[in-house]
């Protein structure tokens, strides 16, 4: 007699529960291949405002900000920021647009407007300090919201596009609506065994080179 059908009846998915972790999964797919947040500069969960959570202060799965971010969470910069400028920029880039929203997720902390801890529509008091503080003057910071113009300058797109930009070919470096922000050279989800967060190895500029190789 089998009796595996009543010992273990099917189980049941409801529909929004289904399509919530297909969102989840979607979203953590799109990170880098060894993404773990927990133990990086990034990890909160040890502080006593976080609730004991790595996800919630900036990712929610419900009433989430609709700032064109994976379910985020935490409250936005709206700062104005002097942008970087200099003769020696590429008469083919188009005028400085400034930080898209990609780049706003990351400044909500590192501009100093807006607490750490303002997430979940709550205000926060504890600032960002010491080196992590960019301020709102970005004029000596690399260029962010750039789209950089050089269909004549590099013909094999896979050498820097991947999904997460405008090309579906891998590469490690992120365009965002064809346009360079804080996530093209830093990944906040991975563990630090690249300094300062990046998205591959800078030794011997190899990061810079990757697409401002002569």
């Amino acid at each position: 007699m089998d009796c595996s059908s009543s010992l273990h009846p099917p189980k049941y998915h409801h529909p929004k529960t289904s399509l919530l972790l297909l969102v989840l999964v979607t979203v953590v797919s799109e990170g880098s291949a060894g993404a773990n947040i927990s133990g990086t500069v990034h990890d909160f969960s040890g502080a006593g405002w976080s609730g004991g959570e790595i996800c919630r202060p900036c990712h929610t799965p419900h009433n989430a900000l609709a700032v064109g971010a994976p379910l985020w969470n935490h409250t936005v910069s709206t700062a104005t920021y002097v942008l970087y400028n200099s003769p020696t920029m590429s008469a083919a880039s188009p005028p400085e647009v400034g930080p898209g929203s990609m780049s706003r997720l990351c400044l909500s902390c590192h501009d100093g407007t807006v607490a750490i801890d303002s997430f979940n529509g709550n205000t926060g008091s504890m600032m960002i300090a010491g080196n992590a503080l960019l301020g709102t003057n970005l004029s000596d910071d690399h260029p962010l919201g750039m789209e950089w113009r050089h269909q004549t300058q590099m013909p094999a797109c896979a050498h820097c596009h991947s999904a997460h930009g405008s090309m579906a070919n891998p590469g490690p470096v992120y365009f965002f609506n064809r346009r360079v922000e804080c996530p093209s050279c830093h990944d906040v989800h991975d563990k630090d065994t690249i300094p300062n967060l990046l998205v591959m190895t800078n030794t011997a500029s190899q990061l810079c080179l990757h697409c401002h190789g002569k």
